[in-house]
């Protein structure tokens, strides 16, 4: 425009040099007057600026063109891919050029492309997959890797009924297959054996441009971009730190990884969590009649409740966790100042369970004395528990310290009932702590 703009001026500053030397050489009859000659200079800048509005207002309407272009061009996208059965799909952006990528759940495998592209056409390229059954008898054509679930941490759950201790597979890894060459996007594909940790990229070839990617679970080679290496996963996410791929352990395979749980535990849905197994729910105990089945992390175990023998007192078992004093003679101190009763309390635990931490808490259902003092009266693991009031009526039993399983520890919670400093009765609860090898 500006470049139009000069020359018009050229124009105008040559046409008033030729009126200006027509005048020098001409009579006074027959030479323009000065008012003449500034009224051409005038409808000539008039005719400029027409001539520059014009140019101005199709310069505007040529942006507004490349402009609703290039939206139109933004806006083509592809239709939204559908899910397989069973699967998943990685990926929200469907504009030409961008990629999905499909997975199943486990139990699964895929059949059909992993990456399918959006064309130019607004056309996904491939078929659309589907997912199988793993061990089913069907036959399709090559499968490509199921990418597993983004890693989660979650604590143990309520114990399951189910008492199978199946090893589930986060995600299986084969190959994939792609469509033909299509006119500006030329898609190559390589099969390769599912086993083999170094597998051929699939690049792209788009707009002269080149981009390879690989299958799930491999990455490119640092020296070649033909090539994919095996990602170790167990190594890139280790158990111990946040993000861990398995609670328990995690077995590295070409392409994929599987994850392990201890004895005990079972599989979650998501092919990494490990539940509990209530043994004593699902009857897999061995424990005789004359115990008690106690549900502990990762096992059981098998206790016995019997009255302890104290010395100057006799008890009977009035309950499967309670035992208490038979009636003292009139006079027997030793016998008065022994627990009028003695409560069993089973706990289990996880291993390093943070502190301070409320394990168990002791009430009074009424209060004859005038005092109520709590505390503890002996046990095993001292270092570990403490016990407070928590209400009028009521004490807590506390854990002050971690504890590293696997682990038993015992303590005692004495109950003492008072009036005018003497003693009433005194109340015992003997609690066992079952503390698991693993922390969830």
């Amino acid at each position: 425009m500006m470049e139009l703009l000069s020359r018009m001026k050229i124009v105008v500053v040559f046409s008033l040099l030729v009126t200006l030397q027509q005048s020098w050489f001409c009579s006074t009859q027959e030479c323009p007057t000065t008012q003449d000659v500034l009224k051409s200079l005038q409808q000539m800048e008039k005719m400029l600026a027409l001539h520059q509005s014009s140019y101005q207002q199709g310069l505007r309407s040529f942006r507004k063109k490349i402009s609703t272009l290039v939206k139109a061009r933004r806006s083509a996208t592809c239709p939204k891919p559908d899910l397989p059965s069973h699967g998943t799909r990685l990926g929200r952006v469907f504009d030409v050029g961008h990629e999905v990528h499909f997975l199943c759940k486990p139990g699964y495998e895929l059949m059909g492309p992993r990456t399918r592209v959006c064309l130019e056409s607004l056309r996904w390229s491939g078929q659309q997959p589907m997912c199988r059954r793993l061990n089913s008898l069907a036959s399709f054509s090559p499968a490509v890797s199921s990418l597993s679930t983004p890693p989660t941490s979650s604590s143990s759950s309520s114990s399951s009924s189910s008492s199978s201790r199946a090893v589930l597979s986060a995600s299986s890894s084969n190959s994939s297959t792609a469509s033909p060459p299509l006119p500006q996007l030329a898609l190559s594909t390589t099969s390769s054996s599912p086993t083999s940790s170094i597998r051929p990229s699939h690049c792209t070839h788009f707009l002269g441009s080149t981009r390879c990617t690989c299958d799930v679970g491999f990455t490119i080679s640092g020296r070649d971009n033909n090539i994919c290496t095996d990602i170790d996963e167990c190594h890139l996410f280790p158990l111990s730190q946040p993000g861990r791929l398995c609670f328990h352990q995690c077995v590295n395979t070409a392409g994929s990884f599987h994850c392990l749980c201890p004895h005990g535990y079972e599989m979650d849905r998501d092919g990494r969590s490990c539940s509990d197994i209530n043994e004593c729910q699902t009857r897999e105990d061995d424990c005789t009649l004359d115990q008690v089945c106690i549900n502990t992390f990762g096992g059981f175990q098998c206790v016995t409740v019997a009255c302890p023998p104290v010395k100057n007192a006799t008890y009977i078992r009035t309950s499967q966790m309670r035992c208490e004093r038979n009636p003292c003679m009139l006079g027997d101190n030793g016998c008065t100042q022994s627990p009028n009763s003695i409560s069993f309390h089973f706990l289990a635990v996880v291993s390093n369970m943070s502190a301070p931490r409320v394990l168990f808490r002791v009430s009074a259902a009424r209060v004859l004395g005038d005092t109520l003092r709590f505390g503890m009266a002996g046990g095993r693991g001292r270092g570990h528990f403490s016990v407070q009031r928590s209400g009028r009526q009521t004490g807590t039993l506390l854990l002050v310290a971690p504890i590293q399983g696997p682990a038993t520890l015992e303590t005692e919670v004495e109950m003492s009932e008072l009036e005018r400093h003497t003693l009433l009765g005194r109340y015992l609860t003997k609690v066992t702590l079952f503390v698991s090898p693993y922390e969830f």
